[in-house]
């Protein structure tokens, strides 16, 4: 894991890059070792992390959903 200065932020990555991050920081805190401080501000940035994958599959959803209806307008 990189220092939290190094990290990209968050509203910059896409999906996958939300993803793999979020299970490196999991992975991280799973292994423990990190004093007080950097745990915390590494569980925050796994909120982050997190909450910008669900916004990207929400986004794909609706896009999904958009071209099914499409579809189905067509169809009519």
């Amino acid at each position: 894991m990189t220092e939290p200065a190094d990290f990209t932020p968050v509203a910059e990555l896409d999906y996958e890059q939300a993803r793999d991050e979020l299970a490196d920081v999991v992975t991280t805190l799973e292994r423990g070792g990190l004093g007080l401080d950097a745990s915390l501000s590494l569980w925050e940035r796994g909120e982050a992390l997190a909450k910008r994958c669900t916004e990207h599959l929400e986004g794909a959803r609706t896009r999904i959903e958009a071209a099914l209806n499409s579809d189905e307008d067509e169809d009519d």
